[in-house]
């Protein structure tokens, strides 16, 4: 398969409204177009490195989540096919071509909506020190990587770049946006995970966490952002899970755990990337890809589609 990097976009034509870690968004108006870059962060730090066709598996694996998850919860994608979009981006649709999201603008909440069926990350280091994870009380005696009795909602703050995401507990959501907007958040939040785990688990892969973002537009909530990936999920094989430890994945844990054998202290800047760790971490992305929706990713570029 060819490769394309894409570390950075610059589309003079267009108005730039910001870059995040992996994505530059353009201001259309009342519409955005969000780019999906090849740029990798990890504990919340921008790598050296891009990650060849990072972008293009992250809006393909996302749009195939907004599809499925339509009926419970509005989302932002208008199109993902470059030939709907403004005119004003013709110059730049074959750059834009299959890493890009033609979305609604919305009014977006400071608010990372966490949920986890499994304890491991930030939430099995918060169980070990606290017994709880975001306020939740957990049972006496689990390991790294215990399957929850249910899945929990454990919400963060939205960081800048360069900055970590902080854990709060749901009284603090409620103080951020409201009693009934939070309640509806951590609903939705919940019955996305749910449905998406029993889908990844026909295909073999346990969904342990992910995170949502959401939005309000025309005081309709609105769900944002990109949507169970490798870069905001942690993906394990359903054959190799073993409770008691750290798993195998399809996700942007292989690269953590590089960063820590190598004693990284996570501040910027970050290490240089070998060559063997970014091709391996490309090759977890497509794999999580393909299996989940069930087809090569060759195929699936280029074809669009609406969202």
């Amino acid at each position: 398969m060819q490769t394309h990097v894409v570390s950075t976009t610059e589309f003079k034509g267009l108005k730039l409204k910001g870059r995040g870690k992996v994505r530059d968004i353009y201001d259309l108006g009342d519409q955005l177009i969000i780019v999906a870059t090849d740029r990798m962060s990890a504990f919340d730090v921008v790598m050296p490195n891009p990650i060849p066709d990072k972008g293009r598996i992250l809006t393909q694996l996302s749009k195939f989540w907004f599809d499925l998850t339509r009926e419970i919860v509005p989302n932002h994608v208008i199109s993902t096919k470059v030939e709907d979009y403004p005119k004003e981006c013709e110059p730049y649709l074959e750059m834009l071509r299959d890493r890009s999201m033609l979305v609604m603008k919305t009014e977006v909440l400071p608010v990372e909506c966490v949920v986890r069926g499994y304890l491991s990350g930030s939430g099995w280091e918060e169980y070990i020190r606290t017994g709880e994870v975001c306020g939740i009380r957990l049972p006496k005696g689990l390991v790294e990587s215990s399957k929850l009795d249910e899945p929990i909602f454990t919400p963060a703050t939205k960081a800048e770049v360069g900055l970590h995401d902080e854990n709060i507990n749901f009284e603090k959501v409620e103080k951020i946006v409201g009693k009934e907007l939070a309640k509806r958040l951590k609903t939705l939040s919940l019955m996305i995970y749910k449905k998406s785990q029993d889908i990844a688990e026909r295909k073999g892969i346990i969904i342990a966490d992910t995170k949502m973002e959401f939005g309000i537009k025309d005081k309709n909530l609105i769900l944002i952002d990109e949507l169970l990936t490798p870069d905001s999920s942690r993906f394990w094989p359903k054959d190799e899970y073993q409770p008691g430890g750290s798993q195998k994945s399809f996700d942007k844990q292989f690269l953590r755990d590089y960063l820590l054998s190598i004693h990284w202290d996570k501040n910027p800047p970050a290490p240089n990337l070998p060559e063997e760790i970014i091709q391996k971490t490309r090759e977890k992305y497509i794999e999580a890809y393909e299996r989940l929706v069930g087809q090569s990713l060759t195929p699936a570029l280029s074809t669009g589609g609406r969202g």
